[in-house]
């Protein structure tokens, strides 16, 4: 009897858990992401971002192609918020990366979330759930 009792509830436990189960795949603005305040204190302007195919200069020197899968708590918070907010954290490991490389630049800047590499000057792809939301980014590091 007991063992019965523990196997339904542990079942009635899980089953609202399928319930929060979704993994939203949406585009955001980069734009929009980017012109925050915090945005704008975290990433500065030491490092120079250029998005899908945007033109920029002759390189001097190319450091690399670089990834990064950055994943938040999207709990009680809005899908774009958790997206602009894991969307900036992918970006400060780019700059973290490029200063590192001794690069000025990341170019080419693509999403990869879940492996599907799509390009866009305006967008960025997140992944968003219940409890996570995720933003994964390619991008090379240069310098100018």
């Amino acid at each position: 009897m007991k063992n019965t009792l523990a196997t339904i509830m542990l079942a009635l436990c899980l089953l609202p858990a399928t319930a929060f189960a979704r993994d939203d795949i949406g585009n955001y603005a980069i734009a929009d992401a980017m012109s925050t305040e915090h945005a704008k204190n975290k990433l500065g302007d030491s490092i120079r971002f250029y998005f899908g195919d945007q033109t920029y200069g002759e390189p001097q020197q190319t450091m690399g192609e670089f990834n990064t899968s950055k994943k938040t708590n999207a709990f009680n918070k809005t899908d774009l918020e958790a997206c602009q907010w894991v969307f900036l954290s992918a970006m400060i490991a780019l700059k973290d990366r490029a200063i590192k490389e001794g690069g000025n630049a990341v170019v080419e800047i693509k999403s990869n979330y879940k492996h599907n590499l799509t390009s866009s000057n305006d967008t960025f792809q997140c992944g968003a759930g219940a409890l996570m939301a995720g933003v994964a980014l390619t991008g090379k590091v240069v310098k100018l």
